[in-house]
């Protein structure tokens, strides 16, 4: 959790228009993503979910508009400073090379560090801290290279709490997860944001995911259409419908709404 003391960055974007290999993902995107806010981006496979987020890093160019943080062109930003305040998890984790598990996550803190800085008892206790809280606290002196694809998946999100940046951009959080740790992961994200103030962005396949923590929904339509809003007025049958383009069936449950496919 930040200190009372610590300033929480904001990420937006302008009049963003972003393409990739001749497929439109976004026109004219202009966006907010305000502190206690938790943004579901939803859309069909091969939309362009992975490659927003990626513009939304900073990582790649969009061919026109701005991504700000905390109102200034990520891209005139340096690199150490931009992971200090928005961290990624990126849609697949594999580990190739040979390292403990907690060396592994120890890397989330590197852009705290000064350059040839070595990671203090501080450092360490947030690398155990965060591996417990992800049920690997066990695991520490094993190698990353024999992780099964959920722990694997565990270990990415730990560091990135390592790393505890404000904003969050997160490419399928529960990709290879069993159902306990998806309600786990995505509840550690929401608790962030309530108690921390903090924000996040999650591209996900599960529409009820989407419905049980997020507050806000992002749709990416195809040939660069988008919608946006608040949950409760963007998940219904006709957007689902719209956005998937198959029939959509909504249940009324004590939470909330669900969804779930419909027979044609």
């Amino acid at each position: 959790m930040p200190s009372e003391t610590r300033a929480i960055y904001g990420l937006s974007c302008k009049h963003l228009y972003l393409g990739i290999g001749g497929i439109e993902v976004a026109a004219d995107l202009s966006l907010e993503l305000a502190p206690g806010e938790f943004w579901g981006l939803l859309g069909p496979n091969g939309i362009g979910k992975t490659t927003l987020l990626k513009c939304l890093a900073g990582l790649l160019t969009p061919a026109s508009g701005q991504v700000l943080l905390e109102s200034r062109d990520i891209k005139e930003l340096p690199r150490k400073l931009v992971a200090r305040h928005l961290g990624m998890l990126q849609q697949h984790t594999v580990y190739v090379f040979d390292s403990s598990v907690l060396q592994t996550v120890l890397t989330g803190r590197h852009p705290h560090l000064a350059y040839w800085e070595r990671e203090g008892p501080n450092d360490l206790q947030l690398a155990r801290d965060a591996l417990k809280a992800v049920e690997l606290d066990g695991f520490a002196e094993r190698s990353v290279t024999g992780l099964s694809g959920g722990e694997a998946r565990r270990l990415a999100f730990a560091a990135l709490l390592v790393q505890d940046p404000e904003i969050m951009l997160l490419d399928e959080p529960t990709n290879h997860l069993d159902l306990r740790h998806q309600v786990q992961i995505m509840g550690m994200i929401r608790d962030r944001i309530r108690h921390g103030g903090f924000t996040a962005i999650a591209a996900l396949h599960d529409i009820n995911l989407a419905a049980c923590y997020c507050s806000h929904i992002l749709m990416l339509l195809g040939n660069g259409g988008w919608a946006a809003g608040r949950r409760e007025a963007m998940l219904n049958e006709t957007n689902l419908e719209k956005l998937y383009g198959c029939p959509v069936e909504m249940i009324q449950g004590k939470d909330g709404a669900r969804f779930h496919p419909a027979e044609a």
